[in-house]
């Protein structure tokens, strides 16, 4: 895959909620369109065609409007916040203290002291900022 300047593609584990019900919309309409009573090929073409330039389409929009964007996308949930838990949002993410401590044992953080902020991104990535750095440090799920 080639990874240089604009050209970066998403991983499997990098996919939005948004990609996930393109690619199941567009596995159903191939699938109806091979499977199907009619049997189609052209009309299984079209359709995939069609998801594929809609997908396009809202991605146009996401990248030229920040409002949708977030609402395609999704927005950062802020867990930790001045070494305290931010309670509402774990129970907001369906998040157990333990999953959470869990997650920043694998960033190396082991009190809730050492980090100034951690928060659940979007893709289900959890960063955290830690108090030594100015750096965030990021952990897949």
């Amino acid at each position: 895959m080639n990874r240089s300047g604009l050209q970066m593609r998403r991983e499997v584990a990098q996919m939005t909620v948004f990609d996930l019900i393109v690619l199941l919309i567009l596995s159903n309409v191939l699938q109806n369109a091979m499977i199907g009573p009619e049997n189609s090929v052209t009309g299984g073409l079209i359709g995939a065609a069609t998801i594929l330039a809609i997908n396009w389409l809202v991605g146009r929009a996401a990248f030229s409007s920040r409002w949708f964007e977030r609402a395609v996308e999704g927005v950062p949930l802020l867990l930790v916040h001045s070494d305290h838990l931010v309670e509402s949002n774990l129970r907001r993410a369906n998040i157990s203290r333990e999953e959470l401590f869990s997650n920043l044992r694998s960033q190396g953080v082991f009190a809730v002291t050492d980090e100034r902020a951690a928060a659940l991104e979007p893709s289900g990535k959890l960063s955290v900022l830690k108090a030594d750095s100015g750096s965030p440090t990021g952990n897949s799920d």
